[in-house]
């Protein structure tokens, strides 16, 4: 089985090496390549055709999410892995946006980024570190919510409080089953299954 051929991306010589030296302890991984900006490393993709390429999000000539599109956009058969010193969300999205196939953060131990490659060398995506998954999961679940009515919100604020359907009712002069179509339309909204769901996801979203 030939070794899975990876090309580093990073402007920094020292992190450059660090993760050269790992992986090529590695029997199945071979660096092939080391470019340290976006424009070096489209040139470098073309002329040696890495299987994988290992890609910084914060280069000094153009952004990780602007080379990864670029890939795309020639069609160069190469799966990226990012990795990031950075788990803000505008960089995820773009990177996973624009067709990367993981996200990990440099301070991963170096044996998660050999699972990664590992993995994404036998066709798998979804590679991410465990911050990136949590700020991912949070985004969707802002993304979900972001319907909800100011009158539904009104009626969450007073599901945080404890109240039942009947308080709920009398203090916003609504009927019991006015009450019980808004919290339908919240659970669905907000992807949970029960009262107690709701109010602990409606805090930790900072809803009220």
């Amino acid at each position: 089985m030939n070794p899975i051929r990876v090309l580093l991306i990073d402007d920094h010589p020292v992190v450059r090496n660090g993760i050269r030296n790992f992986l090529e302890s590695e029997p199945d991984i071979d660096v092939i390549g080391e470019a340290e900006n976006g424009v070096r490393a489209i040139e470098m993709i073309r002329q040696l055709h890495p299987d994988i390429a290992i890609l910084d999000m914060r280069l000094p000539d153009i952004l990780g999410g602007e080379v990864i599109r670029r890939i795309r956009e020639e069609d160069l058969q190469v799966q990226v892995l990012a990795l990031s010193a950075y788990d803000d969300s505008s960089f995820i999205y773009e990177a996973l946006r624009n067709g990367a196939a993981g996200y990990l953060l440099k301070e991963e131990v170096p044996s998660s980024i050999v699972k990664a490659v590992r993995g994404i060398a036998s066709g798998e995506h979804g590679w991410f570190s465990r911050s990136v998954a949590a700020n991912m999961s949070d985004q969707i679940q802002r993304q979900q919510t972001a319907e909800i009515t100011n009158r539904e919100l009104e009626v969450l604020k007073r599901v945080v409080m404890g109240m039942t359907n009947l308080q709920i009712s009398t203090q916003m002069g609504i009927s019991e089953k006015t009450v019980e179509k808004h919290l339908d339309s919240l659970f669905k909204k907000m992807n949970v299954s029960s009262r107690v769901e709701a109010a602990v996801l409606a805090v930790q979203l900072k809803l009220v």
